[in-house]
């Protein structure tokens, strides 16, 4: 493979040159392209998932509960590579949100199997004991809730925090009606869908966060490795 040209290079240089300096609490950085691509993939990644999910319950609503697989496919999808994509600082709470993550995909196929794509849905509602199988898919959903929450104070971020394990663990526990727990569900939908959209017009940055911090993370994890 050929050498870059000096051009390219120069080129390169200019670009890197032009990108604003950001001071974090180590040292300067700057936000490069793949930065901001790594942002709007995690943003569509997880906009996929609030639409994915506000079509299954609305298609639940108006339709019945069968044949709702199709929707809970791109919502899990949606969620893993929101996952991939999102920064955290804390290494062990993106690693935890991701195994949550595989536990709930796991679960979902496990339904599945016992009873059949058409009746997953409907399954679920009738046994509260698959959402300890299903559960740690929505977790790791109310966790990035979370993150958004704790990062940026939008109360619709709290509001997917909070609204999601409520409607699921008060099926459970049968406190609450399926049809409160799925009006519940609903309201968290819409809410995740407006924390999706409200995302899109903010800076690259403010998802990427302070990587300074995440270069002095990195460089204490290879320094107790040694």
């Amino acid at each position: 493979m050929p050498d870059p040209s000096p051009d390219a290079l120069s080129e390169t240089a200019a670009r890197a040159a032009a990108e604003p300096v950001h001071q974090g609490l180590y040292g300067p950085f700057t936000i490069t392209a793949a930065d901001r691509r790594e942002v709007l993939a995690y943003r569509l990644s997880l906009t996929a998932a609030a639409i994915a999910q506000l079509a299954l319950l609305a298609q639940w609503h108006w339709l019945g509960g069968e044949w709702l697989w199709p929707w809970l496919l791109p919502l899990a999808v949606g969620v893993g590579l929101a996952l991939h994509w999102i920064h955290i600082y804390l290494r062990p709470l993106h690693r935890a949100l991701q195994l949550f993550w595989l536990l709930g995909c796991a679960g979902l196929v496990g339904l599945c199997l016992w009873a059949g794509p058409e009746a997953m849905a409907t399954s679920l509602q009738a046994d509260g004991r698959w959402v300890w199988a299903v559960g740690p898919l929505f977790a790791a959903l109310a966790g990035i809730g979370f993150k958004e929450f704790f990062c940026f104070r939008r109360p619709e971020a709290i509001g997917v925090t909070l609204l999601l394990p409520a409607a699921l663990l008060g099926h459970l526990s049968g406190l609450l009606a399926p049809a409160l727990a799925g009006r519940l569900l609903a309201l968290q939908a819409v809410l995740l869908l407006v924390l999706c959209l409200r995302k899109f017009p903010m800076p690259a940055a403010a998802d990427v966060g302070d990587k300074s911090v995440f270069a002095y993370l990195e460089s204490q994890r290879r320094a107790a490795a040694a």
